[in-house]
């Protein structure tokens, strides 16, 4: 299956078609192909890209039903914007100091300055001798003042309460003029279903304080492998030389350790160099 491009930070499609025209060309890849394709994660397997999958085609229509329990909220404000003269007026204003129709898609929807993480924004700044600079900052004005996303072909678009996938997580939006009830207005359990489909293994106090344990456990061990090579023990002699110095038990078993000798093989020892 073909990962879906939310799970992406950019189109990779556009880095390997580039890769596959240098390679067509008998060029061969550049050392920028090979850093942008050796950071990439390895895809994702089939039951997360179905998840994901799942997921865009609710986003792409823009229903959140699946994940959001209640809709009147969203109705009841919805039919008090679409009816509110001001918001008409208001409008009329901007369509007349602005050709809008040069800021419509193909669905003819303008959309407001997209918020980020963190609200971290590109640019803050509005420069009043650009007209398009102009021309946004009324249009996040005017979105703000009435909860919009934007605006198609004359009707608004009233902001949801939504649930999105991004390549580096999941994002809860609530839109402010939301009386949120965390009890009932999301359906917890999809979003966690969603979200864990991507999460490799368990987690917890427990589990961190075993890794911790572990990965100076294998400290440890580096050391006393290299103290082994260096007498020349081997066999039983070696095997109760490391457990003595890991502190373990004679009759541990020697699987346990080539497989914490495995788990941190290519990490950084946590125990400081004495």
């Amino acid at each position: 299956m073909f990962v879906p491009p939310t799970l992406w930070p950019f189109n990779v499609q556009d880095v390997l078609e580039d890769c596959l025209s240098a390679l067509e060309n008998g060029k061969g890849m550049n050392s920028r192909h090979r850093l942008l394709i050796d950071l990439l994660p390895k895809p994702p397997d089939e039951t997360i890209c179905a998840a994901v999958a799942g997921h865009e085609l609710h986003v792409q229509k823009g229903t959140y039903e699946n994940l959001v329990k209640t809709q009147a909220k969203y109705s009841q404000n919805e039919l008090a914007i679409s009816t509110d003269p001001q918001l008409r007026r208001q409008w009329a204003r901007i369509k007349a100091a602005f050709n809008v129709q040069a800021y419509c898609d193909h669905k003819g929807v303008i959309r407001r300055t997209m918020s980020a993480e963190r609200n971290l924004r590109p640019s803050f700044s509005v420069n009043l001798r650009r007209r398009e600079d102009v021309f946004r900052a009324a249009f996040d004005a005017f979105c703000l003042r009435w909860n919009l996303y934007g605006m198609q072909n004359d009707e608004p678009l009233l902001l949801k309460l939504a649930v999105n996938i991004t390549p580096y997580g999941t994002m809860i939006h609530i839109p402010a003029y939301w009386s949120f009830d965390p009890k009932r207005d999301i359906r917890w359990d999809a979003i966690a279903s969603l979200h864990r489909a991507r999460v490799p293994g368990r987690q917890g106090n427990v589990l961190a304080e075993g890794l911790v344990e572990r990965m100076k456990a294998a400290g440890k061990l580096r050391r006393l492998d290299l103290e082994v090579h260096r007498l020349g023990f081997k066999g039983e002699k070696k095997h109760e030389f490391l457990c003595a110095g890991l502190g373990w038990v004679p009759g541990t078993s020697p699987k346990r350790i080539s497989r914490l000798r495995a788990e941190f093989k290519n990490r950084r020892s946590l125990e400081k160099t004495k």
